[in-house]
């Protein structure tokens, strides 16, 4: 029987083909895989460097520099590349002892044998010039270039915030963070991270036995370059900031300066603060801990997370609900008997019967409590709690009891207390406008944040509205910016009911009994209300809000002194300072300023 051999050309051509498959396939190896594997297998004598971008500067308003750069080393360790090295000599190189170099070394190998980690941070430059000349004797050991953030003025620490470095949650969270890496922690350095930031690079050297650089690995085929990270532009106006902090030196307290018609955050200072410079570099850790024991809160930001009771502030949010309520108008009067007034006393000795605007003017309580008592027992209303339900959308309408998630860390919202709340307290039904009328003069469980405060002041001087306060104007380099814009917010009260408001605000500076006629500015027409605020703790709180100029509005004020006793003598003052230096670049009043500046409730009251 004969075989039939026909197929063995096809076996044959088959192993053919294979084995120029196969010398293809190595071809292909040993000019593009191989070139990759000679790097990982010369990584012995080739030293990887992150290459740090230089970090996003931030800008006031002005286009000056607030916050920059400078350059810093860190001394970095390689464990599995240390080998015997003159601990000594490293000691007294870098003015250390024994025991930190066995905690640092032991520290770096629990992180990795492998990977560098940061064994001695923010090196001088004069000792990183010695360290390097030295770096021969020290296998494992190299020094890493970097930026570190610097700020050019000591002022709005808490708003800027500060850069750290970087912790193990932050890394498990974030691949592109590494141990010894710096990162925003607070303020605007921390909510624009990622655009400050940049993007890192890489660098391939070669390395010597003696662990002396020799140059670039393949020409630096296999290195990346660093992204800068973008700019940020601030709404602060720099000069304006600094000269709030001193006139709230010694002081604590608050003040929040927004532009009405952007919504743009102008200043916002919290007292006692402290130099952002102070949590730079290797005394950050020590200074830290120090301004957090420190029992005046340096690191608590008043501006927006205290919460006080509005006092007489609160007034004008009453009068405009009432107003469109239509439960008054701008005539209507109400008699005062002054201290003996039921069931809200009168502090202020003033003619009566008054209309809304000499209400304003003179700040009675007891005109605010009967227009209170009105729009909650509005007979539109089944019962009182409706009533009290449409009050308080009017009022969270004016930005009350919300946060305005933008660009602040950490504020608070306040309180304005729901229906269920007395409820609670006073049972369903059993309750009414007498039983809260503490909310008529701004106390009671009302809170609110100095930065609310502000923001309502920027409605009445828009007559309506507000645009969310907001810290960052721009974002990008020099040859590109995006400019960011937030959404109108209408309020819940017709424009027209806001000038009757106005006029009374006016009267404040301008009437013959003012609550803030002594401080009045001919030049500037200013329209203002006082507050003194209740504190169960010690001495009341000064409060004012106050806007400029009344009918082309630039600048809307809150400012809150602690413990100081009435909002004319502290937070009138103050305002009106900040005013002046913002709209004419100077104050004319030299002795009010020195008076204001000089003034000490902090010491005092030790």
């Amino acid at each position: 029987m004969k075989r039939d051999y026909s197929n063995r050309k096809f076996v044959i051509g088959g192993l053919f083909v294979m084995v120029g498959l196969i010398f293809i396939i190595r071809l292909f190896y040993l000019q593009i895989v191989e070139d990759k594997y000679a790097l990982s297998a010369e990584s012995n004598v080739i030293r990887k460097t992150t290459i740090y971008p230089s970090r996003g500067h931030i800008f006031d308003r002005n286009n000056n520099i607030i916050a920059h750069n400078e350059v810093a080393y860190d001394v970095i360790v390689v464990p599995k590349r240390v080998k015997e090295f003159d601990t000594a000599t490293l000691m007294q190189i870098l003015d250390i002892d024994k025991e930190f170099v066995v905690t640092k070394l032991h520290k770096a190998k629990r992180y990795s044998y492998r990977k560098p980690s940061v064994f001695l941070p923010l090196i001088s430059k004069k000792t990183y010039a010695y360290f390097e000349e030295k770096l021969f004797k020290f296998p494992g050991f190299y020094v890493r270039t970097h930026s570190i953030r610097k700020y050019s003025r000591p002022i709005a620490a808490n708003t800027l915030g500060y850069v750290g470095e970087v912790n193990s949650r932050r890394i498990k969270k974030d691949k592109y963070y590494r141990q010894g890496d710096y990162v925003g922690i607070s303020g605007l350095e921390s909510k624009y991270e990622k655009i400050l930031r940049g993007k890192k690079g890489q660098k391939l050297v070669l390395v010597d036995v003696y662990n002396r650089e020799m140059g670039s690995y393949k020409n630096g085929k296999y290195d990346t370059l660093a992204i800068k990270g973008e700019n940020i532009y601030s709404t602060l106006d720099a000069d304006l900031q600094a000269y709030g902090e001193k006139l709230m030196q010694n002081k604590i307290g608050s003040i929040v300066a927004i532009e009405p018609s952007t919504g743009e955050i102008l200043s916002l200072i919290t007292s006692p603060g402290y130099d952002p410079n102070e949590l730079v570099g290797r005394a950050r850790g020590k200074n830290y801990s120090k301004l957090n024991k420190d029992p005046l809160k340096p690191l608590f930001n008043r501006a927006l997370m205290a919460q006080y009771p509005p006092g007489s502030t609160f007034k004008l949010v009453n009068a405009l609900i009432a107003l469109q309520e239509g439960v008054i108008n701008k005539n209507t009067q109400f008699s005062c008997q002054g201290v003996v007034s039921r069931p809200i006393k009168c502090s202020h000795n003033h003619k009566s019967p008054l209309a809304l605007s000499e209400a304003i003017e003179m700040s009675c309580n007891s005109y605010f409590w009967k227009t209170f008592d009105r729009t909650i027992s509005n007979p539109i209303y089944s019962n009182s709690e409706e009533g009290y339900n449409a009050w308080r959308e009017y009022v969270l309408s004016m930005g009350f009891y919300n946060k305005f998630n933008t660009d602040l860390a950490y504020e608070k919202k306040g309180f304005i207390p729901k229906t269920d709340y007395y409820d609670k307290y006073y049972h369903r039904g059993h309750w009414n406008a007498l039983t809260v009328r503490s909310l008529s003069i701004g106390q009671g469980e009302i809170l609110v944040t100095p930065l609310q405060l502000a923001n309502f002041t920027a409605i009445l001087a828009n007559r309506g509205y507000y645009y969310p306060p907001h810290l960052v104007k721009a974002i990008g380099n020099s040859d590109s910016t995006v400019s960011l814009s937030y959404d109108k917010q209408e309020t819940l009260i017709d424009e027209e009911h806001y000038d009757d408001v106005v006029e009374g605000m006016s009267r404040v500076f301008s009437a013959e009994h003012g609550t803030a006629r002594w401080y009045k500015l001919d030049s500037i027409p200013m329209c203002g209300k006082t507050g003194t605020v209740q504190n169960p703790h010690g001495e009341d709180h000064s409060i004012f809000i106050v806007f400029a100029p009344k009918d082309d509005p630039k600048i809307a004020l809150s400012v809150v002194v602690e413990n100081s006793g009435f909002g004319a003598t502290w937070a009138v003052p103050i305002s009106v300072l900040m005013i002046e230096k913002y709209l004419k670049g100077y104050t004319s009043r030299e002795w009010l300023e020195k008076k204001m500046m000089e003034g000490n409730l902090i010491d005092d009251k030790k």
